[in-house]
């Protein structure tokens, strides 16, 4: 590889970072990995961040910024996909805080074995209690050898504790460059089917159980927010669509790769989120125009098909037949 292009592209989408993007910049700057460029994608930022942002551009000759009007997280990782040079590339939230030895460890794993993706373990850091615990526990899953991505990412759904985050790991560009992969427009959560898509076409994966990564979990965050009402009702189209698109993933590779019943149950957990939120909503009609949705986009016969394992299966036929009943009311 030729020196003037770095080993590493870290792409970083910002909306409002407010306070803690200094800290997570000084963990970005503190990387023991040298052979990197940083792509900050400034998703028309209202809070100086992107100001900010360019300072650190002008100090630093490895740091750019681009600026585009706000979009959502998706459109500012695509535009930093389209600008990266590196051989591998990564997508930190620019409100958490990186280990300085993340991607050096994630790198050197690539490099001597070969790798597609290289991912580590993280913790979740609690701003109210300030206590942490670990994305997925050391009794739950310990580091791997090399696997194929749909046998890693078969044992990563086993645990019940793993994230469909782009943020956990390092992903070769060349890959995702190859089989054309992006990142869906204004899809919450739309880590899920590009981790599952990109896994499915990854030969090479390795998991190190070094918790390198710190998720912060506060008010502000997008995943934390109640949502009631209208607002709860379009919430929840997302999961319904993302459903939707991990079975048409599933249906695509099923005679590339070995699909998993795994997989299988991550499209009706998935469902089941929209069943768990129609059950918490307080206003009636909200509740309604969820359960007409569900039935509208045939939810209900994705979760029947998709469904596996005995406590699965008595989930759903417990909430379906709750959610005929609400139905019908």
């Amino acid at each position: 590889m030729s020196s003037n292009v770095p080993l590493l592209s870290i792409i970083t989408p910002m909306f409002n970072a407010g306070a803690m993007f200094e800290t997570f910049m000084q963990s970005l700057l503190a990387q023991t990995l040298t052979s990197l460029e940083i792509i900050i994608v400034d998703d028309g930022s209202t809070d100086g961040s992107g100001a900010r942002a360019d300072e650190y551009a002008q100090r630093y000759p490895h740091i750019q910024v681009i600026h585009q009007a706000n979009g959502g997280v998706s459109r500012a990782r695509n535009a930093g996909l389209a600008a990266a040079r590196g051989k591998y590339v990564t997508f930190p939230d620019a409100d958490d805080t990186l280990d300085a030895e993340m991607y050096q460890t994630l790198t050197e794993m690539a490099e001597r074995d070969n790798l597609d993706v290289a991912q580590c373990n993280a913790e979740w850091f609690f701003q109210a209690s300030q206590s942490t615990k670990p994305l997925i526990p050391l009794e739950r899953l310990t580091s791997t050898g090399v696997l194929s991505g749909p046998d890693w990412l078969n044992q990563a759904l086993q645990t019940h504790r793993y994230m469909h985050v782009v943020w956990l790991g390092i992903y070769r560009r060349a890959l995702i460059d190859r089989i054309n992969l992006r990142f869906e427009p204004g899809l919450h959560h739309q880590d899920i089917p590009w981790t599952t898509e990109l896994m499915l076409n990854a030969q090479r994966v390795r998991y190190t159980d070094r918790m390198l990564y710190r998720y912060y979990l506060h008010d502000a965050s997008i995943s934390n927010r109640k949502r009631t009402g209208q607002r709860n009702v379009e919430y929840q189209r997302h999961y319904l669509k993302i459903a939707q698109m991990l079975e048409e993933i599933n249906t695509r590779y099923r005679h590339v790769v070995k699909i998993y019943p795994s997989f299988h149950y991550q499209v009706t957990r998935e469902a089941l989120s929209v069943c768990h939120s129609i059950r918490r909503e307080p206003d009636a009609d909200a509740r309604r125009a969820m359960i007409a949705e569900l039935f509208a986009t045939q939810t209900h016969k994705r979760m029947l098909r998709n469904a596996r394992g005995i406590r699965q299966w008595y989930q759903l036929l417990l909430w379906l037949s709750r959610l005929y009943r609400w139905r019908n009311k």
